[in-house]
């Protein structure tokens, strides 16, 4: 039974041939549908929204995140069941995703107030002015997407290995971009009902707001694919948590280059922000000498 099932995870297009990685991505997959109906099927349609508080915001996104992990602990499957713990696929995705989506929301938000004109006004408790919810909503929204992107990244190397080493990467790369626009532009749309993340000009958020946001995906997509895809190259936890963090630093560095150089995508008049030197979430940048910059 073991043989069968190792050889028909070796045979399929779409999911890994470890078979730890296959049942993890499948759990993954098939968990998606219980927090997605929970927030977009029934909170947000009903405006139960309407009635939250803080605690019930937290509330909502524990019942979300929480299960994603204690589901495969207590339920170990049989890919796993003569794994020790910190080798199962699931754990490893997991804390990749739990650093990444955290430095994300810690810090990225942050860029979606300066550059974007985002906001959140629905009553949180937060951390670094970011709502704890997001931070839990996140996680589950970025283990979906991007064990998303690893079936499909799979199923194109499959169909284009005969093709020249070039032509597969210029592939590759295209469906990447392509797939990360549409992912961020889909999350947009969906929560569009949702009155209390708003955006000064929507329109820009959906069109220019969209790619900004997909240049997460653009970096992680690619490395989180990574883990444990080559036959016989297992990843231990120190590795996994040194790529996503290498992944949320390279991301950080592209969206403050955009945000140098490109500036706002709507203009922030009512706050009288300009582009300052530095980061964003240093208050230190409104000193005199930035005020003098943006005076001129």
């Amino acid at each position: 039974m073991g043989g069968e099932e190792s050889g028909n995870a070796s045979s399929s297009l779409w999911l890994a041939p470890n078979p730890s990685k296959r049942w993890g991505e499948l759990f993954f997959l098939c968990y998606t549908p219980f927090w997605l109906t929970l927030c977009l099927g029934i909170v947000v349609p009903y405006k139960l929204y309407e009635s939250f508080t803080e605690l019930e915001y937290l509330l909502l996104g524990l019942v979300s995140a929480v299960p994603s992990v204690l589901i495969p602990m207590l339920f170990v499957g049989k890919a796993d069941s003569g794994l020790h713990w910190k080798d199962r696929y699931w754990v490893k995705a997991s804390l990749w995703i739990l650093i990444f989506s955290y430095v994300g929301n810690y810090f990225w938000t942050h860029y979606f107030f300066t550059v974007l004109g985002a906001s959140y006004t629905f009553p949180s408790w937060k951390m670094n002015d970011v709502p704890h919810t997001t931070f839990l909503l996140a996680h589950v929204c970025f283990l979906f997407y991007h064990v998303a992107s690893n079936v499909t990244l799979r199923r194109l190397r499959h169909s284009i290995t005969g093709l020249p080493k070039k032509i597969q990467l210029a592939t590759e790369a295209a469906w990447i971009l392509a797939l990360s626009y549409f992912i961020a532009y889909l999350e947009t749309l969906a929560i569009s009902n949702f009155p209390y993340y708003d955006f000064v000009d929507r329109a820009s958020m959906y069109k220019v707001g969209s790619l900004f946001y997909a240049i997460y995906f653009f970096v992680s997509f690619p490395m989180f694919l990574r883990i444990d895809e080559k036959p016989g190259d297992l990843w231990d936890l120190p590795r996994v948590a040194v790529d996503s963090l290498g992944a949320a630093m390279l991301v950080t560095i592209i969206l403050d280059l955009w945000r140098i150089f490109l500036g706002p995508i709507v203009p922030l008049t009512d706050t009288r922000q300009c582009i300052q030197p530095g980061l964003p979430w240093f208050a230190g940048n409104e000193n005199v000498a930035s005020q003098n910059q943006c005076a001129k």
